[in-house]
């Protein structure tokens, strides 16, 4: 490879990167303050030793820029409200009163304030904390987080770029506070929003930033004209700007489109790119808009949302490409690594030969390198890691785990057919209301329930061998016995189980079918200090044994009332897995699918009468361009019925999503011919049950009225009011009562006073309805 003046000044870089710390260090310290156990001062010193020991093992890799301001307690969406003022009404007496309780009641709420709604960023499993703005908004900067943590930084010696959301990203993001018109659009407040910004900027440039990267993610989707002026507009401005330092604007996880000509001729310094996946577009269009001359390009050419390793070759052959379009070209994976775990080191049961195929964050991180320094002294300066590189993906592609000649035959004979029920829903409503028996309004749970300390010490006691599977079955049984006393004696009308067995939705059934592998360390943020350890599905799939059927049968034992058998959806199955990236994601929906079909009809012989299969996933995967859509749902609801469509009329499936916005994909949930639906709707204020109404949803359905991400019980009289709203838009004899999700995460006293409440809540309003 030539050196050019570009190639030679290539430095390696990141967004962003896991905060957990290798042993979680972060999650235990906010549970542990948020419990009492741990003060203010001692988090805030773990937390300032995790962002230095990252910092000091990327610049130990070779990083020559890191980032600063990607730390968060929480979310980096609700960092950004903090450093531009936005704070609700409602929490700003809490916030005055003591900035990091504050900080946390917005996250999380209090049992007198709501917290902030929750949903998915992006294309994600990361859930950020929406913004609530409107007219009134008074925005104030507040940039002591982010010249905190530069100052730290650069006080260890190091290049430090600090990472901030963008302004146009944060309002697109944003909704309408309450009371505030709903047609309130927040992009509106543009201008009141970019001083603010400019202080933080000339702030950071006071503190000793050269370069500041504004992420604008927001601009990988379809938008409006309007849109794009205004990011036009809020580029030209702070680009215009004297005491600022230089700036940065990144994109990831798509291709820019129309948004790349007007970020290539904004006044800004630099753009950051993906050119992976559907992201590799943007060669082209950057070609095509002219390049970026006298600018630098940060390329984003290691895929940092999968874990599978890069192949470098094909890296560098696009950045000797880029190498012409700018003055610049430094090397960096596509997005933060949040998304990823941290080290595949710790991993001790996954076969070596296999774990060459892994690359976890600090595995990108020296990819990222490699790549960097092949660009800048050529490839015979990486020649080992380049043969090493072309071995390990020789060795996937040949693997028998990578290719099932069974699996393949059976999903290529699907039909038409086996993705449709028998009957219609009008006519399998009918048969399930005779079988079941239910009230108006029936009460529910979506499936999980507390898992307690004794059962989580106790799952672990049986991983590392104290104790025997006998023993450890018996705790199962003793926790599935008092749910489901429980539940009869609160009054709810269908029952779960609670999934004592399982330590996650995605997981437990990897764990079940050939083609995944588990990790033991390989922890991925979802939201706060939720964490959560997505299997890989690194092959084809099969079901050897059923995985639900013995507990669902043993609990329905316990009660003469419906059990559900509960499963986690195919589409759910890919979204929370790192999936395979050698075969369409449809091929790989249809396999899973065709496993749990099988396990859902093994849960109908058994007896069971109401089966729920999950899809969470559904809308967080919806591709991010419209065009790309039409085919992602057409394999992704087919997928669906493939798993429920071989019971009788009179067996009920049902389906539950929840925090994702709903509206865009109305008409694909009515394509999964589910016979109920449960959605989050408490913290929206049951906007999902609108949109039902609105797309004319024929089917059953529980919008949520229990927000079960907040350790809040809500009153009789809220679930109450949020029912009553449910019912302006769902007839009574189509609605369910149900919280918003699973209950695994909350504590057992909070559940059961919320789920009294819900029950008292519905047959309250069962009452006024007669």
């Amino acid at each position: 490879m030539t050196t050019t003046s570009a190639a030679a000044a290539a430095r390696a870089t990141v967004y962003g990167h896991p905060r957990q710390g290798p042993d979680r260090e972060l999650k235990k310290a906010i549970e542990g303050y948020w419990k009492g156990r741990v003060d203010a001062d001692a988090l805030r010193a773990t937390a300032a030793e995790l962002r230095r020991a990252t910092w000091r093992s990327l610049a130990e890799a070779g990083v020559g820029e890191v980032p600063t301001g990607d730390f968060s307690y929480y979310d980096h969406v609700l960092d950004t409200t903090v450093m531009v003022g936005a704070i609700p009404p409602r929490h700003r007496d809490a916030v005055a009163a003591d900035a990091l309780d504050g900080y946390f009641a917005m996250a999380r709420g209090t049992q007198d304030v709501a917290p902030l709604e929750m949903t998915k960023w992006f294309d994600t499993n990361y859930h950020y904390l929406v913004p609530e703005l409107g007219p009134d908004t008074v925005f104030a900067a507040d940039s002591a987080k982010q010249v905190a943590e530069l100052t730290e930084a650069l006080a260890l010696g190091l290049t430090a770029r600090p990472v901030l959301v963008g302004p146009v990203t944060y309002l697109l993001l944003a909704k309408p506070a309450p009371g505030v018109a709903a047609g309130f659009d927040p992009i509106t407040l543009l201008d009141r929003l970019l001083p603010v910004y400019a202080e933080v900027l000339a702030d950071l440039r006071a503190a000793g930033a050269e370069w500041v990267q504004l992420d604008e993610p927001a601009l990988v989707q379809d938008r409006t004209p309007a849109e794009l002026n205004a990011a036009g507009r809020a580029y030209r401005d702070l680009g215009a700007l004297t005491d600022r330092p230089r700036l940065l604007v990144a994109s990831y996880f798509d291709r820019l489109g129309d948004a790349l000509p007007v970020l290539a001729k904004a006044p800004v310094d630099g753009l950051a790119l993906d050119f992976t996946g559907p992201a590799a577009a943007n060669l082209d269009a950057l070609a095509a808009a002219g390049g970026l001359p006298g600018k630098r390009l940060v390329a984003g050419v290691v895929d940092g949302r999968n874990i599978w390793v890069n192949d470098l070759a094909h890296s560098l052959s696009v950045l000797g490409t880029l190498l012409g379009l700018a003055d610049r070209v430094d090397v960096s994976a596509s997005c933060s690594l949040l998304h990823v775990p941290l080290d595949t080191a710790p991993e001790r049961d996954i076969n070596p030969q296999i774990l060459r195929w892994l690359a976890f964050a600090r595995q990108k991180t020296a990819e990222v390198v490699t790549l960097a320094k092949g660009l800048a002294r050529g490839t015979d300066t990486i020649a080992a890691e380049l043969a090493a590189n072309r071995a390990d993906l020789a060795s996937r592609e040949q693997s028998p785990l990578t290719h099932d000649p069974a699996v393949r035959a059976r999903a290529a004979a699907v039909t038409e057919a086996d993705a449709h029920r028998g009957q219609p829903y009008a006519e399998r409503v009918t048969a399930q209301r005779a079988r079941l028996g239910l009230p108006l309004l029936p009460t529910t749970t979506v499936g999980s329930f507390p898992q307690t300390p004794q059962l989580r010490t106790a799952r672990a006691d049986l991983r590392a061998g104290r104790t025997g599977t006998a023993e450890y079955e018996e705790r199962v049984r003793a926790e599935i016995q008092e749910v489901i006393s429980f539940q009869e004696k609160t009054g709810l009308d269908v029952l779960v189980h609670g999934e004592a067995e399982r330590n996650d939705m995605v997981q437990y059934f990897a764990e079940r079918l050939t083609g995944y592998l588990a990790t033991q360390h390989g922890w991925v943020q979802s939201y706060g200090t939720r964490y959560v350890r997505p299997p890989i599905l690194a092959g084809d799939i099969s079901r050897p044994e059923p995985m639900t059927v013995r507990w669902t049968t043993y609990a329905q034992s316990l009660s003469d009332r419906p059990v559900k058998g509960m499963l986690t959806g195919p589409v759910t199955m890919l979204a929370w897995s790192f999936v395979r990236d050698d075969q369409p994601l449809g091929d790989t929906a249809r396999q899973v699918a065709l496993a749990l079909r099988e396990e859902v009809n093994d849960l109908e012989a058994a007896g069971t009468s109401v089966i729920q299969v999950d899809e969470p996933a559904l809308r967080e995967t919806l591709p991010l361009r419209a065009a790309d859509r039409p085919a992602y749902l057409a394999w992704a609801t087919e997928a669906f019925r493939l798993t429920t469509s071989g019971v009788r009329p009179d067996t009920q499936v049902h389906t539950h999503m929840c925090y994702a916005e709903f509206g865009d994909i109305v008409a694909a949930i009515d394509d999964l011919d589910a016979d109920v639906i449960s959605l989050e709707a408490a913290r929206s204020h049951m906007q999902v049950a609108r949109e039902l109404a609105a797309h004319g949803y024929p089917r059953e359905a529980g919008p949520g009225v229990y927000d079960i991400h907040s350790p809040r019980v809500p009153s009789v009289e809220e679930a109450a009011d949020l029912l009553r709203a449910g019912l302006g838009a769902i007839p009574a004899e189509r609605l369910w009562v149900n919280p918003d999700c699973g209950l695994k995460t909350r504590a057992w006293p909070e559940t059961r006073a919320s789920l009294e409440n819900l029950v008292a809540a519905a047959r309250r309003v069962r009452a006024e309805l007669g």
